[in-house]
């Protein structure tokens, strides 16, 4: 007997999203997550039984959510490394390098998410003003006052 993929997500998409949501924190990452869903079930349906499937998605759910997390925090780890590296803080040892990454992080824990983004998409990922602007709503002058003023509280803290 073959499942019928559009019966489920009918029935058991709200479940799966209420999941996710409550693993990932956020509307639209649980909402790819979702679809990551349903997508694995459609490419697997040929090896599946129709039994339990609530319990079946309910796993599906928990396991793709749990992989996104591992995902976003290798990418913020990885990020963090070249944001270091991008700061052009110079180095000899890795204990400098420690050094350097503990003073970042000390710096970046006080500042809101929406300024740790933007800093990161400025230091590490090359972006320009404007392309930040775009991915976060803001303009490009207020990218440019947000970054002035994390400059002037960074060099403060050192």
């Amino acid at each position: 007997m073959e499942i019928d993929i559009q019966a489920y997500y009918e029935k058991y998409s709200p479940m799966v999203y209420r999941r996710c949501k409550q693993l990932l924190k956020h509307e639209d990452d649980a909402l790819d997550a979702l679809q990551d869903v349903f997508i694995k079930l459609l490419n697997n349906k040929h090896k599946l039984k129709g039994t339990f499937p609530s319990s079946l998605l309910y796993v599906i759910a928990t396991n793709t959510c749990l992989n996104k997390i591992r995902w976003q925090k290798r990418q913020a780890e990885h990020s963090e490394g070249e944001f270091i590296e991008n700061m052009h803080l110079s180095y000899d040892s890795g204990f400098d390098k420690v050094e350097a990454k503990m003073m970042i992080t000390a710096i970046l824990e006080t500042e809101s998410e929406s300024t740790r983004s933007i800093c990161f998409m400025y230091y590490a990922d090359d972006m320009t003003l404007e392309e930040i602007g775009q991915a976060v709503g803001m303009s490009i002058s207020g990218v440019r006052k947000r970054l002035v003023a994390f400059q002037k509280r960074a060099k403060a803290k050192l």
